[in-house]
């Protein structure tokens, strides 16, 4: 029984070159024990072929196609790794950074670094004033209301646990329930498993559908007057699922529980309304949006804002400080204690201006089209397994797609691809350990798209893996 806790276990030598590659590489074929393996058959019906058939079909992924024409913003895409050209197909881990956001970053530590909301003099105020731009530009972004529900964070993990320790700590009580699913990320699972430790509240999970989707049946079942919060993320990871989050939300607000929507993998990749959503709470991550590492968001409606206690104590989150007892600022800036990270936020919002520039719906509907080309193509791949839904007319998956090759590792498969064939894809567990468990499993590699890949990418990726897998095989 192996494990994935070592990343590269069994496949850290650099490989010699293909031509030489020898049965005695230092890569470890680990067989069928690895994977209870569960196979799914990849042939489609009649009319599940009639309907997906077209979904490959459309001009937009020839020369001129998004990914061809924004390439060129990305400077980390220009360069050869292991002396091939490098495909960078690791975007749900995070997203590359167009030059906009790099010369953003550049421009603030350059031209007027300092810190915010405390100085007068020049430099400060135009810091503040470009930070405080950028939480209006998210705002924007996702249609918030207002700029003061925007609360800036390390990354999306603190946003949640922001609520888990805040809001969390202060209104659950003994016997009630948090409903979230087994395909969450790891960051919307453990906090509430401390928080329901600490005050006796319950969490339940949702599973999955026959066809590897959380079953919005079985929760819908599970809301009751007990349900106090609901935690789901708005597309999955690893699944590629994509969950109509407005029919959720309002079935959570009829017995008046509060939503908060993990939206990691949505942000950077379609239109997010969160006024039409009517969530209560939403995180987001830069680093997943073109935006620099560091730093995250919580957006949160202001009424519930308002009622929350700090998260953490120090400098600016404070109105006054006396000996005995302090009184506290008003959101945002109750829950931005100390220094926060301000060149990460004006690159955040620089991030956005580039997105904005192309059009979240243009990016959208792109992705979606190179995502099914993606999911065809792998499909093709004898042995291969991919999780989560089939797309078709009426089942939308994001650009990504998580599986396993029989009788390979998809540590072995992501090592030999980057070191013989320059692709960068993820493999391990994806931070959704419940998830794997619940699909037999223990890793998976997975291959995820954003809007500067294009088909061409997509079709080295098969045409390594196809070499991969051969050379694995020949080791029978």
């Amino acid at each position: 029984m192996i494990t994935t806790t070592t990343p590269m276990e069994g496949a850290i030598l650099k490989l010699p070159c293909l031509r030489s590659v020898s049965r005695n590489s230092n890569f470890t074929n680990r067989s069928s024990n690895s994977f209870p393996w569960r196979y799914r058959r990849l042939h489609i019906s009649a009319s599940a072929a009639s309907a997906s058939a077209p979904l490959v079909e459309g001009p937009k992924l020839g020369p001129g196609s998004l990914g061809h024409i924004t390439r060129s913003d990305f400077p980390i895409l220009h360069q050869e790794i292991n002396g091939l050209k490098l495909v960078y197909l690791d975007n749900a881990a995070t997203s590359q950074k167009p030059t906009a956001v790099i010369k953003a970053l550049q421009n603030y530590y350059e031209a007027y670094n300092s810190n915010v909301h405390r100085g007068i003099h020049y430099l400060s105020a135009k810091a503040t004033d470009e930070y405080e731009s950028a939480r209006q530009k998210v705002a924007n972004f996702i249609h918030a209301a207002e700029a003061r529900e925007i609360i800036f964070t390390r990354n999306a993990t603190e946003a949640i646990n922001l609520v888990a320790y805040s809001w969390g700590l202060s209104n659950l009580k003994p016997g009630d329930e948090i409903i979230t699913t087994i395909a969450e990320h790891h960051s919307a699972i453990v906090p509430w498993q401390i928080v329901a430790q600490k005050t006796g509240a319950v969490l339940r999970f949702v599973n999955l559908t026959e066809d590897e989707v959380p079953d919005v049946g079985q929760l819908r079942d599970f809301l009751s007057r007990s349900t106090k919060l609901l935690v789901m993320h708005h597309v999955s990871n690893m699944l590629a699922s994509v969950l109509p989050m407005d029919e959720v939300i309002s079935w959570a607000h009829d017995v008046g529980a509060k939503v908060l929507v993990d939206a990691c993998q949505s942000v950077p990749h379609m239109v997010v309304d969160v006024k039409n959503l009517d969530t209560d709470f939403l995180v987001g991550s830069s680093h997943k949006m073109c935006g620099p590492t560091g730093i995250g968001f919580l957006y949160g409606k202001s009424e519930i804002l308002s009622g929350m206690p700090p998260f953490l104590g120090g400098g600016e989150m404070i109105a006054d400080v006396y000996l005995d007892h302090s009184t506290y600022a008003e959101p945002p800036s109750r829950f931005e204690a100390g220094t926060p990270a301000i060149g990460e936020a004006i690159g955040l919002g620089a991030a956005i201006d580039y997105l904005s520039e192309i059009g979240m719906q243009q990016i959208h509907d792109y992705e979606m089209e190179l995502g099914n080309y993606l999911y065809d193509r792998l499909s093709s791949v004898s042995d291969i397994r991919i999780y989560g839904p089939a797309p078709s007319r009426t089942v939308k998956r994001a650009a990504l797609c998580s599986f396993n090759v029989k009788d390979v590792h998809p540590t072995d498969i992501a090592t030999f691809l980057d070191q013989q064939h320059g692709v960068a894809i993820r493999s391990g567990h994806h931070c959704a350990q419940p998830l794997h468990r619940h699909l037999g499993i223990s890793a998976s590699a997975r291959a995820s798209l954003h809007f500067y890949n294009t088909k061409d990418d997509v079709d080295r990726f098969i045409d390594a893996l196809k070499d991969t897998i051969n050379f694995f095989t020949s080791f029978k």
